[in-house]
């Protein structure tokens, strides 16, 4: 079977988990009103999914390395499906975090058996494989915005999370069926074939490192930063874009715009900067990206108020000057880390977006309550992309790290032996 066809198989299971993240924000403001939940507790489910969808992954990865992601992502399939479907029927906050924290958990496994496909099968093509495959989660929603919104006026949030999370579960069972990790067979061919098409810009050796050696090296103290500070801004806007609206003075029609336009600029982003970072390099297209998402973040309180096209821009910027991360890091660390422990490695540093979850939802929405405005939250999240485009100069300026001699040998014995059973 064709690398390719994996690929879109993982792409379609991507997009049938973007609504559990990004069509979030519609269901906020009924379940406040049927349930009178104050909007922090509420926010506070968003944080859950998250950290779960998250601090899960690098466990799933370890899993993933070494099992391969077609039973994992089959499992995945039937915890999104009940979780998603049993929202509707969260009659008290436990339970409403409790069935999105399974939701979460059935999340991150899609996620990671979906990113080791494009790392493992594309090392010759790994920025665009993982930036269309990230991209699939970063836009999916935009299929489904203008259905869900019709959904939820003709029949309520109960009947949406249902049939929405029949729907997606069984999706993502199916296309399941179509995955595996390449063999060492396939490994060395594709690592041979990636030898003769590598673009001088991406660095990158032949060393891999287990997540233990990884984590003894400075370079992942520092992507882990930057990744942390950089998607603080975009989860922020992600959870909260229907109560930044209403303060912003902004119309019905309008929001429902910036709804369907913010996850195709999210996805082209992932898949733009992915496949730039293949041809300039990973690290100089993050210093690129990361200021540009400074300037972003800084229009819309500067732009936004009081004003539909400036909102929808604005917001379509910081989008597309955001999403890139979840296609540069992941390949940053194939280049840097190796692919043999791809997943699990990259499983680390995406935890990172369940810790930006706690201060993009609950506490920036905490933060909103207590001075009634969202602009202090954007000027200190612009603040956060700066500091991250400057620690990505640093990192190009860092030689890779190299494991010992010794070390390589026993990682090579280690995998030798994996491969004989």
């Amino acid at each position: 079977m064709s690398r390719w066809v994996r690929l879109i198989a993982a792409v379609v299971s991507m997009i049938m988990i973007a609504n559990l993240q990004y069509a979030w924000t519609l269901f906020v403001k009924p379940l406040i009103a049927d349930h009178h939940w104050k909007l922090r507790d509420v926010q506070f489910a968003f944080s859950i999914f998250v950290a779960c969808q998250t601090w899960f992954m690098p466990a799933a990865g370890w899993v993933m390395d070494r099992i391969g992601p077609r039973v994992f992502m089959t499992v995945a399939g039937v915890i999104c499906g009940i979780g998603w479907a049993a929202l509707g029927q969260a009659a008290s906050l436990p339970m409403l975090y409790a069935f999105y924290a399974a939701a979460g958990i059935g999340a991150v496994l899609v996620y990671c058996g979906s990113m080791g496909v494009a790392l493992k099968w594309f090392p010759d093509r790994r920025g665009l494989a993982a930036g269309i495959t990230a991209a699939a989660f970063g836009s999916g929603t935009a299929l489904f915005i203008p259905f869900i919104a019709r959904y939820l006026k003709a029949t309520g949030y109960s009947n949406t999370f249902l049939y929405m999370g029949i729907a997606q579960g069984l999706v993502i069972i199916l296309a399941a069926q179509f995955l595996r990790n390449p063999d060492p067979a396939e490994v060395t061919a594709l690592a041979n074939a990636a030898v003769g098409t590598a673009k001088p810009k991406v660095r990158s050796h032949g060393d891999n490192f287990t997540s233990a050696q990884m984590m003894g090296t400075t370079h992942f103290y520092l992507l882990y930063l930057m990744m942390l500070m950089m998607g603080i801004g975009g989860l922020m806007v992600t959870a909260n874009l229907v109560l930044m609206a209403d303060s912003f003075k902004i119309s019905a029609t309008a929001l429902t715009i910036a709804l369907s336009m913010n996850p195709i600029a999210n996805g082209a982003s992932r898949l733009f900067w992915g496949w730039v970072s293949d041809r300039m390099g990973r690290e100089q297209t993050m210093v690129t990206a990361f200021l540009i998402q400074a300037l972003a973040l800084v229009s819309v309180p500067l732009l936004a108020h009081g004003s539909d096209t400036a909102f929808i821009s604005c917001l379509a910027m910081v989008y597309f000057s955001w999403g890139e991360i979840y296609s540069l890091f992941p390949s940053l660390s194939a280049d840097i880390f190796g692919t043999r422990y791809a997943s699990t490695n990259y499983g680390f540093l995406y935890s990172t977006k369940g810790v930006a979850a706690i201060f993009g939802g609950g506490l920036a929405a905490m933060l909103f309550e207590k001075i009634g405005t969202w602009d202090v939250a954007f000027y200190g999240s612009s603040v956060l992309a700066v500091i991250s485009a400057l620690l990505a100069v640093v990192v190009i300026k860092m030689p890779l790290p190299r494991k010992d001699p010794a070390a390589n040998l026993v990682a090579r014995a280690a995998e030798e032996l994996s491969a004989r059973g």
